[in-house]
């Protein structure tokens, strides 16, 4: 599985280079309009793409975020509680 980092590399790089095609294109002297829309819309959908990622991927961190704090405080408690009932049980023993 790719990591984050190398996901992220790889889709600035396709991002700059669709930049570079829209800087070359104006810079050319004979500028083809036509052209320019269609990278100019591959640049805004792999940009939204690339949004909608990082979007994702902050989603899935949060919630997992969540889930851990309600563990851990719903677990604490049970720990607690099963500890005591532990050393209750040891002393009904004695």
């Amino acid at each position: 599985m790719a990591s984050l980092k190398d996901t992220a590399e790889q889709l600035t790089t396709q991002l700059e280079d669709l930049v570079g095609q829209l800087r070359s294109e104006l810079t050319n002297g004979s500028v083809d309009f036509e052209k320019l829309v269609t990278v100019a819309d591959e640049l805004s959908e792999r940009a939204d793409g690339l949004a909608e990622t990082f979007s994702n991927v902050n989603d899935a961190l949060m919630q997992r975020i969540q889930q851990t704090k309600g563990s851990s405080s719903g677990g604490g408690q049970s720990k607690r509680s099963g500890s005591q009932s532990e050393s209750s049980k040891a002393g009904s023993r004695s």
